[in-house]
């Protein structure tokens, strides 16, 4: 390990009230994107993740800053509900230090039985997730300035966010900016239907999902990397639920989903609302390319990949509007 992680990872221990002389070892973690994530093993053979936040002249997208204060709020409002998921056990010197969740990142080598059984099991968790309520809209990290007191203004300060931020780092686009703001103001007034201010994970792609098999059957070991979180319209979970794809098509998530008191009906607000919030992704997707510094491969199928899924978007939004 190197000796700066060492340190660091003894410091954030003592100043968490743990015994810093117990540290075994230090392992970075990959998987992340934006804050550094490291494995914290101590001699007792009790692991912690840590992360920590780049300096603040790494470029990023405006709604990135103070990431890990909505991690760590995501992670008190999993707590509460019993979902699968790190618990916080110290955020001090601008680090978080959270439990570890067993298991590894959900892949191809699931059988399809498997694949629905955790499914439905994730429905069941997310549910519980979404009764969870704040006091306010927005990212709770505060980077995008103070809750709001109703989601449409929520999310247009998301919204202006992202495209400031294309407009600024000029990624490619689809559609010109200007165009693509059009579309989706035009989407705003469905929002006014959103009343509750639910916990939102986000990214709950199946890389920040871990399975879990020590005992026996896959089940879900930890919903993870919760810096993304906002809270907002439960609907904006389908998003990276079903990433690239249609969370209409799942059928096991939704059914465990209902089982467990999620309620959602897929009318035309609520695609319309959905086409919104996949648009806003999508943006953040293309736009954090530049900041990101991707290389051509992965700027290649970001464009392949995402653009189309941005203009079907942007698309539905239209005609869900007229």
């Amino acid at each position: 390990m190197g000796t700066d992680s060492r340190a660091r990872a003894e410091r954030i221990l003592a100043a968490a009230g743990l015994p810093p002389g117990g540290l075994a070892g230090v392992r970075p973690l990959s998987g992340g994107t934006y804050n550094t994530v490291e494995e914290l093993l101590l001699a007792d053979g009790t692991r912690y993740v840590l992360k920590v936040p780049p300096a603040e002249t790494v470029p990023g997208l405006r709604h990135e800053r103070a990431l890990l204060v909505s991690e760590a709020e995501f992670y008190r409002a999993a707590a509460g509900v019993g979902v699968a998921a790190p618990r916080v056990v110290a955020f001090t010197e601008g680090a978080l230090l959270m439990t570890a969740c067993p298991g590894q990142a959900w892949d191809d080598s699931l059988t399809d039985a498997e694949q629905r059984d955790l499914r439905t099991e994730l429905g069941r968790q997310v549910a519980r997730l979404h009764t969870v309520t704040g006091p306010g809209f927005g990212y709770p990290s505060g980077a995008l300035g103070p809750l709001a007191a109703d989601w449409r203004t929520a999310f247009s300060v998301l919204l202006d966010a992202v495209l400031d931020d294309a407009r600024r780092y000029r990624p490619w686009l689809p559609r010109p900016v200007e165009e693509t703001e059009r579309t989706l103001r035009a989407a705003l007034p469905a929002l006014d239907e959103v009343t509750a201010a639910c916990a939102v994970h986000f990214d709950l792609w199946p890389g920040n999902i871990l399975v879990d098999r020590s005992a026996g059957a896959a089940r879900i070991g930890g919903i993870i990397d919760g810096e993304r979180m906002f809270w907002g319209d439960p609907v904006a979970d389908f998003v990276s639920l079903a990433l690239l794809g249609d969370i209409e098509k799942d059928s096991a998530f939704l059914g465990g989903y209902r089982e467990a008191g999620g309620r959602v009906d897929f009318d035309r607000s609520t695609r319309l609302r959905l086409a919104c919030y996949r648009a806003y992704l999508y943006l953040i997707m293309l736009t954090e390319t530049v900041p990101r510094a991707a290389d051509e491969g992965r700027s290649r199928w970001i464009r392949e990949t995402v653009g189309p899924e941005l203009v079907a978007a942007l698309d539905a939004i239209t005609e869900l509007s007229r």
